[in-house]
């Protein structure tokens, strides 16, 4: 006779049995039991399984700026971008607010008279981007302003430090950035980009600022800069393409270096940077993935004046459709890990996106 142990174990094991048996089989992973297709056949439902969005939170506008008063100046090899005198960049950072804009970046187009060897005219605290910037703030005080810390605008050689003996000092090129960092920063600049890379500039000028009251200004340091051929038509709209002696080889990256880029990125946050950028966008989106799966840190990215080109001239010929690639390549730098995009395309990508909205 079996005991009654026996008869419980046997029991169990039949209502599992039976329990098993009412559950249906898993179906094996693979086409018909999974289509991806099926997220993707109504709008409702892309809308609620993308991983990526884009928003005017997202955008930073940069304004090429000229002298004179009701002054635009087209820029050929940037169709549709204009320099604009202050009078209409302060009407353009109110559209720019109007549209949700966080913040304008300003350059400037500084005449050749004004250019030296010694870039003495970006140390002007009455030089046009900070009487700009003052102009700017007291119409739209709560639009944020980037400012360039550079040289370039203002070198009668071309280049973003000062040219000695054929060679770019690093040190007495820091000592003119600083002296230009705090000029921007007493005009009311929010965001200094130092944008030259020199060696420990982004340290000098944390350390100026601190001691001359400006600690809440912020720095955004052009960390992973390349020497691109994608700047042609920018070195247009500020005058210093043609003035350009040599190549800026010595001091920008060399475009095949990956690892390089975090060492840079490293530095400079150690120095203070609040936040970092890659340069140039789209053919760097690798770049912008590894600097913010490294840091952590906010990562910007810029859609440079070539990108921007080459776009403009593809849908003027009717190639391309002008709004979906603007979009699509903007989602990209956010798919890429980006928080912030400069492009000459948020002006329209903020009206695309309020459309949408």
């Amino acid at each position: 006779m079996s005991s009654s142990k026996d008869k419980t174990v046997s029991l169990r094991t039949a209502r599992v049995k039976r329990a098993k048996a009412s559950v249906p089989s898993v179906p094996k992973p693979g086409f018909p039991a999974t289509r991806a297709r099926r997220n993707r056949r109504s709008p409702w439902s892309r809308r609620l399984v993308r991983e990526t969005s884009l928003s005017v939170d997202d955008l930073i506008w940069p304004i090429f700026l000229i002298e004179g008063a009701g002054m635009r100046a087209p820029i050929a090899s940037m169709p549709g971008v204009e320099r604009l005198s202050i009078d209409l960049a302060v009407e353009a950072a109110l559209e720019a607010a109007a549209l949700g804009l966080p913040a304008i970046a300003l350059f400037p187009y500084t005449d050749v008279s004004l250019r030296d060897e010694e870039a003495s005219e970006a140390l002007n605290p009455a030089n046009l981007v900070c009487r700009a910037v003052r102009a700017i703030k007291a119409e739209v005080p709560d639009l944020g302003i980037v400012c360039d810390v550079a040289l370039d605008p203002y070198t009668s050689h071309g280049h973003d430090g000062l040219l000695i003996d054929g060679e770019i000092d690093n040190d007495r090129s820091v000592e003119v950035l600083v002296a230009q960092a705090l000029a921007q920063a007493e005009a009311g600049c929010d965001i200094l980009a130092p944008s030259d890379m020199m060696d420990g500039r982004v340290g000098a000028i944390r350390t100026a600022l601190e001691v001359h009251g400006f600690s809440h200004t912020q720095i955004l340091a052009y960390a992973a800069k390349y020497a691109s051929a994608f700047y042609a038509p920018f070195r247009d709209a500020v005058g210093s393409g043609a003035m350009l002696r040599g190549d800026k080889l010595s001091y920008q990256m060399d475009p095949a270096n990956g690892a390089e880029a975090l060492r840079e990125v490293a530095l400079d946050i150690a120095e203070g940077a609040d936040m970092v950028m890659v340069k140039p966008g789209l053919a760097y989106l690798d770049i912008v993935w590894r600097v913010k799966e490294a840091f952590q840190m906010p990562t910007f990215a810029y859609q440079t004046s070539g990108e921007y080109a080459m776009i403009a001239a593809a849908a003027e010929r009717g190639w391309i459709d002008r709004d979906r690639v603007v979009l699509e390549s903007l989602v990209a730098f956010k798919r890429a890990g980006a928080d912030a995009i400069f492009t000459y395309f948020a002006r329209d990508a903020a009206r695309l996106l309020g459309a949408k909205a």
